[in-house]
């Protein structure tokens, strides 16, 4: 939440990890340009081509106190705590071109839109370094002890709504009135049940059971077993097999996580709602108790989370240097040294450093590290990261509309039976104070995790693979479903893909010794760890929380 959010192909591709695609036809379609957008993949790529040869000899040598590798987040709540609290030659590696990692903003037709994660849940009282960052950005002040948000950043009304037997309704979970007569009985009480296991597991261990940030939360016997099977295979053994129910938390699954519920695990299932809003089952089928109040809100801007990302690296403007790509690190007692390659000066700098901070996806890290700790090279092994495409698609005027809920920020389409990785779209103007409808930019996500571990890799393999052309033709054709107009109307299509874009929290991952020694910094003395994978999985929270406390070690070495 977050990342957070959320093909025509040949026959040889027609394999269950093709169902992305199912059903998509070329459209009869007006003309619309496009491409790829953001670093392109051969960049991220030169790691792994120049470690399989030899490096060439550092043209420069510069230094800094720390060093901090990966510009998204994690990396930059680092460096800024450092620099705050007076580390002045703290610098900042990228490979992109602008900080923000997937929180990162883009235009279109004149108007703003997300590459990646577009919202901000309202933080709860866990969240202490979350809620820090918005008093200092002007968003959440205190009255009389009540937390009060800026107005203009919370998401306007109508916020959800869920396309479904040909009409809009308000929300995302698919009310029971929309199911076929004889279903509804059986979801009510399904709906009804899962509401209190929810409610169950946020009081378990007195409330601390399921916190945000994870790392408040208290452990147990029982969180490690739901963390060592499947969120599906936990549904199924409670008897929650209503196809509406289950294409919903399938559907949560997904947006926060980049895979089905048939590959996360069910200690993550029940955290996406017991460590935040609980389980909202509709009022008039439901006795409403403490599992159906009103939905927490969420900040959003036009271009999604990179309003925060940029206001995140303003105070650092001159300490971060993008396009740099790291190639090596390695550590001594006394130091470290980093070899980069320079994309702008097509050149290799060597860098020297006190401390340094990876502020980059586990799997990087083992790769960068000329002698990777046991526990990196475990955990690296343990998290896999779910492939992501985010389109915008640029609109020259408003969509025709079904009856039902208006527009709304999020829309959804409901599809049980379809298992399409799409996720709906985000209307980027919805933030807008203008007076009618017009041009706008919805931004359509389709997380590529799957149901399987061999899906997520043919996907992403695809992902890396195909044509722009064929991925903008599988957005439109999906979002013609509830728009046949869209086709006719659309102008330009910016894709953005990321092939590692979030970890996906399947079973045994958050449980993962590797990764709690890593998050607490006692495998090595002069290299820290910071991402949101040591969490498990991928949202702001998570990601913000690793990286403050990377910078707390380190002013604790530092004195």
């Amino acid at each position: 939440m977050n990342l957070k959010r959320r093909g025509v192909l040949v026959a040889a591709l027609a394999t269950s990890a093709a169902l992305p695609f199912a059903g998509c036809a070329p459209s009869n379609k007006s003309s619309y340009s496009g491409g790829w957008v953001g670093a392109a993949p051969v960049r991220g790529h030169r790691l792994r081509d120049l470690k399989n040869g030899s490096l060439p000899t550092p043209a420069v040598q510069r230094r800094a106190s720390v060093l901090v590798i990966g510009a998204g987040i994690a990396g930059l709540s680092c460096a800024r705590g450092l620099l705050r609290a007076g580390i002045s030659d703290v610098q900042v590696l990228d490979l992109e071109d602008s900080a923000g990692g997937n929180s990162r903003g883009h235009r279109i037709g004149g108007m703003a839109c997300p590459l990646g994660a577009h919202y901000l849940p309202v933080p709860n009282a866990d969240a202490v370094d979350v809620m820090a960052l918005l008093e200092e950005l002007g968003l959440r002040r205190t009255v009389h002890g009540k937390a009060v948000y800026d107005e203009r950043h919370l998401c306007h009304s109508p916020q959800e709504r869920l396309f479904i037997d040909e009409h809009w309704v308000e929300g995302l979970l698919p009310p029971l009135d929309a199911l076929p007569a004889a279903e509804r009985e059986a979801t009510a009480a399904q709906y009804r049940s899962f509401g209190q296991a929810v409610a169950q597991a946020a009081r378990s261990s007195q409330g601390r059971a399921f916190r945000m940030p994870t790392a408040q939360s208290v452990w147990s016997p029982e969180l490690s077993a739901l963390d060592a099977i499947t969120f599906s295979v936990w549904l199924d053994s409670k008897g929650y097999t209503a196809a509406a129910l289950r294409w919903y938390l399938d559907y949560c699954c997904r947006d926060d996580y980049g895979a089905s519920a048939a590959q996360v695990s069910a200690w993550a299932g029940l955290h996406y709602f017991a460590s935040r809003h609980g389980f909202h089952a509709p009022d008039h089928w439901v006795q409403k108790d403490d599992t159906s109040a009103e939905r927490d809100g969420v900040l959003t801007w036009p271009e999604g989370n990179g309003w925060l990302s940029q206001r995140m690296a303003a105070p650092l403007a001159g300490h971060i240097h993008t396009g740099h790509i790291a190639l090596r690190v390695d550590e001594s007692p006394s130091h470290s040294t980093v070899d980069v390659w320079n994309d702008a000066e097509q050149r290799v700098e060597r860098w020297t450093a006190g401390h340094v901070v990876m502020a980059v996806p586990l799997f990087i890290a083992a790769r960068l590290l000329t002698s990777p700790p046991t526990a990196l090279q475990q955990a690296a092994t343990a998290v896999n990261c779910s492939p992501w495409l985010v389109a915008n698609l640029h609109i020259d005027a408003p969509l025709d509309d079904h009856a039902g809920a208006p527009p709304s920020w999020d829309n959804v389409i409901y599809d049980p039976l379809r298992n399409s990785a799409a996720l709906g779209y985000v209307d980027a103007m919805h933030q807008s104070t203008r007076p009618h409808a017009g041009p706008t930019v919805l931004t359509a996500y389709w997380a590529l995790g799957g149901d399987s571990l061999g899906q997520l890799r043919a996907q992403r393999a695809r992902l890396m693979n195909e044509p722009w052309s064929v991925w903008a033709e599988a957005v439109i054709s999906d979002l013609a479903r509830a728009h046949p107009d869209l086709k006719y109307k659309v102008r330009q299509v910016d894709l953005v893909r990321y092939g590692h874009a979030m970890a996906v929290p399947s079973p045994g991952v958050r449980s993962s010794a590797a990764l709690l020694a890593l998050a607490a910094g006692s495998v090595s003395a002069r290299v820290h760890f910071a991402h949101s994978d040591l969490s498990g999985y991928s949202v702001f929270e998570e990601a913000l929380g690793q990286g403050v406390g990377a910078a707390r070690r380190v002013l604790s070495l530092l004195g």
